[in-house]
C-alpha cells in the first residue's frame, strides 16, 4: 500500500497547460538553454546575455522565461521579472530590490517634505539629498551594491510592446549599462511582428545585435520522449500506441503538448494512458486550444490576411505564390505585402522563396471550420 506522500504524487498531473507555467520537461529546448546557462556562467562580455525570445502564442515563450530565471537565480544572479505594460521600469526596480533584499543595504532615510490637508491628507517625502534620481540612477544603485557582492542582474521582459515608451526606455539604459561594464542580461520575449517592429525603430538598433531565437515546433521524437518522461514524473506509463497518437495529434506545439497530456492524464483516471485517454483527451485540447489561442490569432487579422489564409486552403500542405495569385486576382506586390504581415504575426512559414505553410499546428483545420459555418 503506498504510503500518503507516494499517494499525492502519483494523482498530480505534471501536464501544465498554464500560461508561463515551467513544464515538468523543456522538450526541444536544451540547445537553447545550455547556450543561456553558458551565458549566465561566464558573465559580462557573452552575447547571450542580451536575448530575444520569438514565437507564436503558446510556442512557449513565457515559459521560456521563467525557466531561465530560476537558472540564473541558481547559479547566483538576482532575477527581476516583468511584462511589457505602463510601469513597467517602476516595476523593475521594486522586483529588484524584492529579489536581492538580502544583499542590498537599508534603504536611505528620508525626510518628511510636506503635509497638505485637502479632503484626504497628502504626505511627501523625498531623499536627505533632496535630489529625486532618476531611473537610471535608482538602477545603478542597485547595480553598484550587487556588484560588491558578485552578484549579477537579469531583467526578464515578457510580451515585448514596442509601443511603450518604457520599453524603448529601458533598452537604450540597457546600452549604457552594458558600456559601465555591469553584470546585467536582459531577455525578452514577444510575438513575431511585435518583435520585428521593435528592431525597426531607430532608437532601438542597438538590439539588432542581441541574439534572436525563434521558438518553433517540437521534432516528433522529442514531443515523444517528452510526453512519455511528464506521464512518468507523476508516476504513470503511457502505452506505445497512445504516444503515436499524442504525437500525431500535437503536431510540434508545445501548448498543445501541455493541453493533450493534461486531458489524456485526467481521462485515465489513475491507471496507464491509453490510445483511447490519449483520443479523447485530444478532441478537447483542440476544443481549448481553439477558445485560447486561435480565437485571439484570428480577432488580430486584416481582411486582407484572412482573404490570404482562405486562399491557402485549397492546399492540403504547401501553397505556391502563383496560385495564391491566382485565387486572389492580386499582383505579387500584394502578395508581397500579407505574405510579409502573417509571417511576422507567426501565423505562416515560408518554406522556401514562395512556398507557404501553416505555422501554427490546427489553424488550418480551425479556418476550415470557420468557412464551413
Amino acid at each position: 500500500m503506498p504510503d500518503k506522500q507516494l499517494a499525492s504524487r502519483i494523482t498530480k498531473n505534471p501536464f501544465t497547460p498554464e500560461f508561463g507555467r515551467v513544464p515538468a520537461y523543456m522538450a526541444g529546448r536544451q540547445d537553447v538553454i545550455s547556450e543561456m546557462a553558458r551565458a549566465f556562467d561566464e558573465g559580462s562580455g557573452n552575447p547571450n546575455l542580451c536575448t530575444i525570445f520569438v514565437g507564436a502564442r503558446g510556442t512557449g515563450k513565457t515559459a521560456m522565461l521563467s525557466y531561465l530565471s530560476d537558472e540564473a537565480s541558481r547559479l547566483g544572479w538576482v532575477a527581476a521579472n516583468v511584462t511589457a505594460t505602463p510601469g513597467m521600469l517602476e516595476d523593475i526596480v521594486q522586483r529588484s530590490k524584492e529579489a536581492a533584499a538580502h544583499l542590498l543595504a537599508p534603504e536611505g532615510k528620508r525626510k518628511l517634505t510636506g503635509v497638505e490637508v485637502a479632503g484626504i491628507g497628502a504626505v511627501s517625502w523625498e531623499n536627505e539629498s533632496g535630489e529625486a534620481p532618476n531611473w537610471r540612477s535608482r538602477m545603478n544603485a542597485i547595480l553598484n551594491e550587487l556588484g560588491e557582492e558578485g552578484t549579477g542582474l537579469l531583467i526578464t521582459v515578457d510580451e515585448v510592446d514596442p509601443s511603450l515608451d518604457e520599453m524603448i526606455q529601458l533598452v537604450t539604459t540597457y546600452q549604457h549599462f552594458i558600456r559601465e561594464d555591469r553584470k546585467v542580461a536582459l531577455l525578452m520575449a514577444g510575438l513575431p511582428h511585435n518583435v520585428s517592429a521593435l528592431l525597426s525603430g531607430k532608437v532601438t538598433s542597438f538590439l539588432r545585435r542581441a541574439s534572436q531565437y525563434d521558438l518553433g515546433g517540437l521534432f516528433d521524437d522529442e514531443v515523444e520522449e517528452a510526453f512519455r518522461l511528464t506521464a512518468e514524473e507523476g508516476g504513470r506509463i503511457v502505452e506505445q500506441d497512445a504516444l503515436d497518437v499524442a504525437v500525431r495529434e500535437i503536431g510540434g506545439f508545445p501548448f498543445m503538448f501541455q493541453l493533450v497530456g493534461y486531458r489524456a492524464w485526467n481521462i485515465a483516471r489513475g491507471g496507464a494512458i491509453t490510445k483511447d485517454d490519449v483520443t479523447t483527451g485530444a478532441r478537447l485540447a483542440r476544443e481549448e486550444l481553439s477558445r485560447r489561442i486561435f480565437d485571439s490569432t484570428y480577432a488580430e487579422l486584416s481582411k486582407g490576411d484572412r482573404a490570404f489564409l482562405v486562399a491557402m486552403l485549397d492546399d492540403d500542405g504547401y501553397t505556391t505564390r502563383d496560385n495564391l495569385m491566382q485565387r486572389l486576382g492580386k499582383t505579387t506586390s500584394y502578395i508581397s505585402t500579407y505574405k510579409k504581415r502573417l509571417l511576422e504575426a507567426g501565423v505562416i512559414e515560408e518554406q522556401e522563396p514562395g512556398v507557404f505553410t501553416f505555422a501554427l499546428p490546427g489553424f488550418r483545420e480551425y479556418l476550415l471550420d470557420k468557412k464551413e459555418r
